[in-house]
């Protein structure tokens, strides 16, 4: 009936979502938009663009000395070692390489170099293989007041200048008043009491041995920093599991202080490249130029001999050594780097 049907009024069509077709009807910016508001389209925004130049002018001065003072003496040396100068006259004249053939056949330069790798090889031993196992059996100890009175006692020797530690030890090597000369009669081995420096077949072994003792506290600080980040979950859940502290040190200490190692490797094998105070001070490179070393040669050659040519040369040896080995050392580090 028509009063029921207006009492009753039919279903209505409902109303369309108003997101759904606000967005048919009415399309947004477009993505393109959206960038172009924020400035990223057609280069960076006014705030970036200040940014970078605020971080370059913050960075400039540092690029400015580094470029100076290390970079441009590099090349300034390179080009030294293609000529023939005489510091005191001024005089030089273009030689090309034949600085670099006289090394080939410098037979000090062989030993010295025979020497720097000698000492790179004992230096690795103590100062990053002994130094690591020294450091964990002084951080696996439960006192902490032990732990850092060990530290303290072995980084002593540290402290002292490579000069003084030299003097020590030359007076300690010394054949007629010398304390270990003295100390190896007492307890009964006097056929081994030498001189120590006067001859040489020892003379190079004591210089390391100097050093070793001088430089061996420090990599152990290092490594114990080192170990002290291993989390100690890890050593606990190795004593759970029944590992001994042996294979505890291999299988976790060694792995997860990697990249300490690998530094370590760096500054001990740039620092056997580079060693002069220890020679200067206690032999000169003597006896027979058996303790001659790259650095020393260098100065032997430049500011003795007059052939700053030829040390220019020595230099650029020592510079493409030890730059080799920092980049080969810092690549087999990333690649096999442990995150925790």
């Amino acid at each position: 009936m028509p009063g029921d049907a207006a009492r009753h009024p039919g279903p209505t069509a409902a109303p369309a979502p108003a997101g759904r077709a606000g967005a048919m009807s009415q399309p947004g910016p477009t993505r393109t938009a959206r960038r172009w508001r924020r400035g990223s389209v057609g280069g960076a925004s006014p705030k970036s663009r200040r940014a970078r130049i605020l971080g370059l002018a913050w960075v400039l001065p540092a690029l400015v000395v580094l470029a100076v003072f290390v970079y441009l003496p590099l090349v300034q040396n390179f080009v030294f070692s293609t000529q023939e100068w005489d510091i005191y006259s001024g005089a030089s004249e273009s030689v090309g390489l034949e600085n670099y053939e006289k090394l080939l056949g410098d037979e000090v330069f062989w030993r010295a170099l025979g020497n720097n790798v000698l000492y790179a090889l004992l230096s690795i031993a103590f100062q990053v293989a002994g130094a690591l196992v020294l450091a964990a059996m002084i951080e696996s100890l439960r006192s902490a007041r032990w732990r850092k009175a060990l530290r303290a006692i072995y980084f002593i020797p540290s402290a002292i200048s490579l000069t003084v530690a030299g003097l020590l030890f030359y007076f300690i090597y010394e054949p007629n008043l010398g304390l270990l000369n003295h100390l190896l009669d007492a307890v009964g081995l006097g056929f081994l009491a030498q001189p120590w420096l006067g001859q040489g077949s020892t003379a190079m072994v004591a210089i390391i041995a100097m050093s070793q003792w001088q430089g061996f506290g420090y990599s152990t600080l290092l490594f114990a920093v080192a170990i002290q980040r291993v989390p100690t979950e890890l050593y606990e859940a190795a004593a759970l599991d029944g590992v001994g502290p042996i294979r505890r040190f291999f299988h976790v200490t060694v792995p997860l202080v990697r990249e300490m190692t690998g530094l370590m490797v760096i500054i001990t094998i740039s620092g056997a490249f580079q060693v002069f105070n220890e020679v200067m001070v206690m032999t000169s490179g003597g006896p027979d130029n058996s303790t001659q070393v790259l650095a020393t040669w260098l100065y032997r050659s430049g500011f003795v001999q007059n052939d700053f040519g030829y040390a220019a040369a020595i230099a650029t040896v020592i510079f493409v050594v030890t730059l080799g080995v920092a980049l080969g050392q810092l690549w087999y580090t990333r690649r096999r780097r442990v995150d925790f």
